[in-house]
């Protein structure tokens, strides 16, 4: 242990050095851009990428992050170098590939994709270059299932470049550049929207489907994700993927998925595939595939490989499969009929043999170590629970119980407090995990005999052990309560492990007196609060069903748990009004769509005083019944059990009628669910139409500012030919004074004859110069003539203009009429949604007052059989007295008879 940390901090301290070495290079170079210096630069940067630089950016350390801001600064600099940039972008492909969390930091801080497209934007005169095309490369890996929102600048141009260059005939340029838009129309809706608003996207459409026939699978899996998220729900679409298409289609997918030609191509594939799915018409297609569990079949075994990428993707391919009707029965028949029960339980991956069974493998990436197999473990967990989901639906529990005794250890296991204190990420992917393990369980005690196998297995110390340090660490944490990731993963974790327990606390020992005194713990507050504040329907529904539990324990801090709910809804209140007032500050205009988003917060708070009215009431009922309790003491126990058992049986049959009636608005609530998925997608079209009117204003406004400044620099001119003019007119006094001296001049003539030749001689050098200049005012007047003709036409120019802002303004005020009427029928829709939740709310009410008469008898009963027990120990302990009082009268007795002496006597009493 010793080495591995000298080694370790040895490592540190290389990248330290090497960084800082780095730092003055970046510094050098942008000083003098000498060879020297492009030399040592590219030195310390193959140095860098030498080295393990994993969670490098994580932690936002200054060092890091001056060296990659100066690193992305010379790479975007046009005058630097190829081979100096080609460096640096192979520098950041191996940074955005060494972790999540590096890879989030240069995207969201540092602006990875932004830098790259600049790169591609001022190298795309030459598509063939081998730069253009390692950028390419790195920008499709990096923006692979990361989305890029249409706002930013870059996008537009980088589109326009990927549309142009996919009709090359240049493989390595095609490849990323279809990778690349696939990634960008992925779940991207503005930027779907854009391509579809171009002239030429039937030529797009054309070329895409002539790459269906490209010799290259990987060409064809990237035609199809772009053709599925441009055209899926269109017609050309429906033309695309018929009945014929999609059964070639299917082959291919599958194909690429177990044969593909590396880990990418095989990602896209399953995207593709994913999203296909989504369509219910291709769904009912992929179901009566005939070659379905054959394929379904060598999918399962690629999850015998090493490779946590391929296990991921896969495990995500058969997720998407499950809500799929009549699939999620074929997964589990394809998982559980190769099973044979064996005497050793499942090793570790890497072990001697190869496992065949897909459900073994299932348990190995359930069950492997968080710190390489995050994903797969949750993927797998979830898709075991889907699976057992459809086993206690379908009746045939006896046919996975052998498979139970081995998953159940294993994830018993899972539940284990850690040895050590582990940093902050470490603990919420355990508590993640955690959460996914109990949902597991939760859905095995959904039915008896399972439930019966889960309680031998689950101890109520592990229960509490568990839940304690779930507590202890979200109080620990030095982020704030209502705003950290990791308290919600916690009260989430808490939440699930405290509804296990509640469904064992009959079946295993002491886990109903954990039970209780968790729900008495004041440190609950915190998960209870968190979860009754929260957007998520079931985690809030979770929360009631823990609240309904506690509220009649005496010590329950309900007073505590009001005030942090209050809390949390002036936290999320005062984020709401921040973020409006960033967005009125974006938007000169508040548009329909930010006073939709505030709407639904108002029910919330109508349920949280009616939870709290509900657990007066239950406080009272509880108070009344100890009074009743200490009138009763004189009356004997077994009448008083008769008459709560007859309570009991009473409170039952009402529960199982409530029970019915439950179900017979169950159809109520789901057209509720239907209505409300008919708002949202409403609202999200008037959301996307108000975000195009409010694009189009900005551009209107940015054309009638440059309008504005070409009318500035007209005025401008007329100023300067104003100023001419002035001095023009200046000019022609100074000659007309030259004019008046001429004059005189021909007056003195008559006077001086004997002067007469040079005053002729002079008199017509005069006479040429006024012509001169009589010419030179011609010219002048028709330049005038010139630019009064330009001033009127620029005057006219601009009266056009002004025509053309006012009609602008006028179909701005036509498209704000039509989303005002947008905004009133979405609020009658919304109305109607109210009125269907206040019917189920009062529904619930009248279920949970049910529960809680039958909660409160059982409480009650239990209290007498506690006083009971009191009761019977002081009777012993009068039996203790008693016998010390006769043993004191027999020694009394022996004294006054005289066998011993009056000293002994004495002492003795």
């Amino acid at each position: 242990m010793g080495k591995s940390l000298m080694t370790a901090t040895s490592f540190g301290m290389d990248v330290t050095i090497c960084l800082k070495s780095m730092l003055l290079a970046i510094r050098q170079y942008k000083n003098n851009r000498s060879t020297v210096n492009t030399s040592q630069l590219q030195k310390q940067i193959h140095d860098l990428t030498g080295l393990q630089c994993s969670k490098l950016l994580a932690f936002g350390q200054v060092l890091p992050s001056e060296c990659l801001s100066g690193l992305l600064e010379v790479a975007v600099d046009p005058k630097t170098s190829q081979a100096l940039t080609s460096s640096i972008v192979s520098l950041l492909a191996k940074l955005a590939t060494s972790d999540d969390e590096t890879r989030e930091a240069l995207h969201s801080s540092y602006n990875l994709t932004g830098a790259l497209a600049s790169i591609i934007h001022s190298n795309r005169a030459t598509p063939e270059d081998p730069l253009l095309v390692q950028c390419l490369q790195v920008l499709q890996r990096f923006t692979y299932s990361m989305r890029i929102s249409h706002c930013v600048s870059f996008l537009d141009d980088l589109l326009a470049f990927l549309m142009q260059n996919i009709k090359s005939r240049n493989d390595d340029i095609i490849k990323p550049c279809l990778g690349l838009m696939a990634n960008l129309c992925r779940h991207n809706l503005s930027v779907q929207t854009h391509i579809k608003s171009q002239s030429n996207v039937k030529a797009l459409y054309r070329s895409l489907i002539d790459f269906l026939a490209h010799n290259s699978l990987t060409v064809v899996i990237y035609a199809l994700s772009i053709l599925t998220s441009l055209t899926l729900n269109e017609e050309e679409g429906q033309k695309l993927f018929n009945a014929e298409n999609i059964h070639q289609t299917f082959p291919l997918i599958f194909n690429v998925t177990v044969n593909g030609d590396g880990s990418l191509t095989r990602n896209y594939a399953v995207d593709l595939l994913v999203d296909l799915v989504k369509n219910p018409k291709i769904a009912d297609y992929l179901a009566n595939y005939k070659l379905l569990p054959a394929c379904l079949t060598e999918v399962f075994g690629l999850l015998h490989c090493k490779d946590a990428e391929t296990a991921a993707k896969v495990l995500e391919l058969l997720v998407s499969l499950c809500p799929v009707t009549g699939l999620r029965k074929l997964l589990c028949e394809t998982v559980f009929r190769s099973f044979k029960p064996r005497r050793q339980p499942a090793g570790k991956r890497g072990g001697q043999g190869k496992v065949s069974e897909p459900c073994l493998a299932l348990l190995q990436w359930a069950t492997g170590p968080l710190h390489d197999t995050e994903r797969c473990c949750l993927q797998a967990l979830h898709l075991l629970t889907e699976l057992f989901e459809e086993v206690i639906g379908a009746g045939t529990t006896s046919s996975v119980h052998s498979y139970l005794e081995l998953l159940l250890p294993a994830l018993v296991g899972i539940l284990q407090v850690p040895d050590s204190t582990e940093e902050e990420q470490q603990l919420k992917k355990h508590c993640v995990r955690v959460g996914r393990v109990v949902e597991l369980l939760l859905v095995l005690c959904g039915e008896e005999e399972l439930k019966s196998l889960v309680s031998q297995q689950i101890s109520s110390k592990l229960c509490s052990s568990q839940v304690e340090l779930l507590l202890s660490s979200s109080h620990s944490s030095s982020s704030p309560v209502t705003d950290s990731d990791l308290s919600q993963v916690y009260a989430e974790a808490v939440l699930k492990l405290l509804e296990l327990m509640s469904h064992l606390k009959q079946h295993v020992l002491d886990m109903e007196t954990c039970f209780y005194r968790i729900l008495q713990d004041q440190r609950i507050v915190t998960p209870l609060s968190l979860a009754m504040t929260s957007q998520r329907r079931e985690l809030v529904q979770s929360a009631l069903r823990i609240l309904f539990e506690a509220a009649p324990l005496p010590d329950f801090p309900s007073i505590i748990l009001g005030e942090s709910i209050a809390a949390n809804n002036a936290y999320r209140e005062a984020q709401r009004e921040s973020e409006l007032s960033v967005k009125r500050v974006a938007v000169q205009e508040p548009l329909p769509s930010v006073k939709l988003s505030t709407v639904p917060a108002a029910p919330g708070c109508k349920v949280t005083n009616t939870t709290k009215q509900t657990i007066d009431s239950l406080i009272e009922k509880l108070h009344s019944g100890l009074e009743l309790q200490d009138q009763m003491k004189d009356v004997h126990m077994s009448e008083v059990i008769d008459v709560y058992e007859q309570k009991i049986s009473a409170l039952a049959s009402k529960e199982s009628r409530l029970e019915d009636l439950l179900e017979a608005k169950a159809l109520a609530l789901a057209q509720a669910d239907r209505l409300l998925a008919q708002y949202r997608c409403q609202r999200a079209q008037a959301e996307a139409e108000a975000r195009k009117l409010a694009g189009l204003l900005q551009e209107s406004e940015r054309g009638k500012e440059a309008l504005q400044g070409q009318l500035g620099e007209q005025v401008l001119e007329v100023q300067r030919v104003r100023q001419d003019m002035q001095r023009l007119l200046e000019h022609n006094a100074r000659m007309q004074a030259v004019s008046d001296e001429h004059q005189t001049l021909k007056a003195s003539y008559n006077q001086l004859l004997n002067r007469y030749n040079d005053t002729e001689r002079l008199l017509k050098e005069l006479r040429s110069a006024h012509g001169a200049l009589t010419q030179m005012s011609e010219g002048l007047k028709k330049n005038y003539d010139a630019l009064r003709l330009q001033q009127e036409r620029t005057l006219a120019e601009v009266a056009e203009q002004d025509k053309l802002i006012r009609g602008q303004q006028a179909d701005l005020k036509d498209k704000e009429d039509t989303i005002s009427d947008l905004q009133g029928e979405l609020t009658r829709q919304k109305e109607q949604a109210d009125e269907m939740e206040e019917s189920i709310s009062i529904l619930r009410k009248e279920l949970n007052k049910t529960e809680q008469a039958r909660k409160d008898a059982s409480i009650k009963a239990s209290s007498l059989e506690l006083q009971k027990s009191q009761l019977e120990a002081k009777l012993q302990k009068k039996e203790e007295e008693l016998s010390k009082n006769m043993h004191m009268i027999a020694m009394i007795h022996s004294l006054s008879s005289g066998k011993i002496n009056t000293d002994t006597a004495n002492v003795s009493l």
